[in-house]
């Protein structure tokens, strides 16, 4: 289901020490564009408080009570911008708790906030990123906290970057990008990353890619191609750092052959400020596996 079609419903991971505010941003964005509304989602996971000398008693007790007022404040503060909200309060593993909603809200987007290149670190990002990307029922954006700092932060009106990886999910992201750079009026950015072989044997990569994948230049908006050599991840990296867009779309594969973080998208959220949408094939997720979820608040 893509966003153009489907995309009523965005669930935002929020935390109250601050780290979801960049998530919030964005979703409201996208959110006021597509006539979505936002469901706050927070949960409490009982490992967190597993040391009992960490969290006074009277805290504990309470904390349900205030991360329901405070995820009610925020629902009303979208409601005055004509976005409608709920929040969602539920105890158990964050991740699990984040694929739950998702699905019982019929999500068609789920932002998550991560700590940005100050965090723990690619391996707990990544592994973060994948278990919501396999399980999820829909596109996960991640946006780092400290996306728009410094040196880093991208130009105003900054193009839609579309990261063109041949795999079970391409359709659907290009999809994504595609309504995306419509909505906001932005230009798209499609960055191909081409190994020696190929070089050699399409001397026109971008013509036939755009053909490909049915992304052509249009007066609706601008669209930009972009060739460069070597691993996708430096290429992908390469143009961020010339085209400083506003979002990354990387197309992601349910499962992978090999455990741990793996792929394009995991690699450059691990390494980028740049928020990144990492978009599933466009078919049922795979079923989840409680045991492997991890906490969202570790990356």
């Amino acid at each position: 289901m893509s966003f153009e079609s489907g995309l009523k419903t965005i669930v935002v991971a929020t935390a109250l020490d601050g780290r979801s505010g960049a998530a919030l941003e964005y979703a409201r964005k996208i959110a006021s564009a597509y006539g979505a509304r936002i469901v706050l989602a927070h949960g409490l996971d009982p490992l967190e408080y597993a040391v009992v000398d960490t969290v006074p008693g009277g805290v504990r007790k309470a904390m349900p009570e205030t991360a329901l007022a405070a995820l009610d404040a925020m629902a009303a503060e979208l409601l005055s911008e004509g976005i409608p909200s709920h929040s969602e309060i539920r105890q158990g593993a964050v991740t699990q708790m984040l694929v739950d909603v998702s699905r019982q809200y019929g999500a068609g987007l789920l932002v998550i906030g991560t700590k940005g290149r100050e965090g723990a670190g690619p391996v707990v990002v990544g592994s973060v990123a994948e278990q919501l990307v396999r399980h999820a029922p829909c596109p996960v954006l991640a946006v780092a906290a400290d996306w728009n700092a410094g040196e880093f932060r991208p130009v105003p009106g900054g193009p839609v970057m579309l990261a063109m990886e041949r795999n079970e999910a391409t359709d659907a992201a290009v999809s994504d990008a595609l309504s995306l750079a419509e909505k906001f009026e932005r230009t798209l950015v499609v960055v191909h990353a081409r190994e020696a072989a190929e070089a050699s044997a399409f001397p026109n990569p971008c013509a036939a890619t755009l053909e490909e994948f049915g992304i052509l230049k249009t007066s609706r908006f601008p669209v930009h191609c972009v060739v460069k050599d070597g691993k996708p991840e430096e290429a992908v990296a390469g143009a961020i750092e010339e085209f400083r867009p506003s979002i990354l779309i990387v197309g992601v594969k349910r499962a992978s052959e090999t455990p741990g973080p793996h792929g394009t998208a995991f690699t450059l959220l691990a390494r980028s400020r740049v928020p990144v949408l990492c978009v599933p094939p466009d078919t049922a997720p795979v079923a989840t596996e409680r045991e492997v979820c991890i906490p969202v608040e570790a990356d």
